[in-house]
């Protein structure tokens, strides 16, 4: 493994634990999954898989693990409320990690984000010079995840402004996100979701 990089996303840190786990699935895999359910607890909470052993991910209670499973098998948002250093983000990582094989696609939630960073936003010089298209769009984590029909991680979910969380409620409830500057409607994949989480010290 290089040691370039201070730190490697999930999937490429236990990449080897995955492949094993893929390698030796013998459960049914749910549609825009890499694996079954029961192989992303064993990758979570550790286990075997084959001859490679499977080192715990997360080190507390499991029944949380197989509730937090089981809301993204049914294709529901799934939130992750706790104090600071209570390893959500770390959850979070791996449960995409395992069950997508990209852990990449994330809004880092402040004060300051926007609903733009929620759906879409323009790159302006393109806008300008050739009007709207899809060259011109750049899309937000939660657009790529739906395209894609993977999951995007929303990092403290209780800084973001109401507006927010309003456009990520109607982007979750109706699985599509409108581009009336296009005159089209992008569906949600089979195997979209939310992993968001918050911090029960902010206000």
């Amino acid at each position: 493994m290089s040691t370039e990089f201070q730190r490697l996303p999930a999937e490429q840190l236990y990449q080897k634990e995955i492949d094993a786990l893929i390698e030796n699935e013998k459960n049914p895999v749910p549609a825009g999954w890499r694996m079954s359910p029961k192989s992303v607890l064993t990758y979570i909470t550790g286990g075997k898989a084959g001859n490679t052993v499977i080192t715990p991910k997360y080190l507390g209670n499991n029944r949380l693990v197989e509730i937090c499973i089981a809301t993204l098998v049914t294709d529901r948002a799934l939130l992750l409320i706790g104090d600071p250093g209570t390893a959500k983000s770390w959850l979070s990582e791996h449960l995409c990690a395992a069950i997508n094989g990209d852990s990449t696609k994330v809004i880092q939630g402040t004060a300051g984000t926007t609903e733009e960073q929620i759906k879409y936003s323009w790159n302006y010089a393109m806008l300008i010079a050739n009007g709207p298209s899809e060259a011109a769009m750049i899309k937000s984590p939660v657009y790529r995840a739906m395209e894609s029909g993977s999951i995007a991680r929303l990092e403290e979910i209780s800084r973001c402004a109401s507006e927010v969380r309003d456009a990520l409620i109607s982007v979750l409830s109706e699985k599509r996100i409108s581009v009336p500057e296009l005159g089209i409607e992008v569906p949600a994949k089979k195997g979209f979701s939310v992993i968001a989480t918050a911090n029960t010290r902010d206000k």
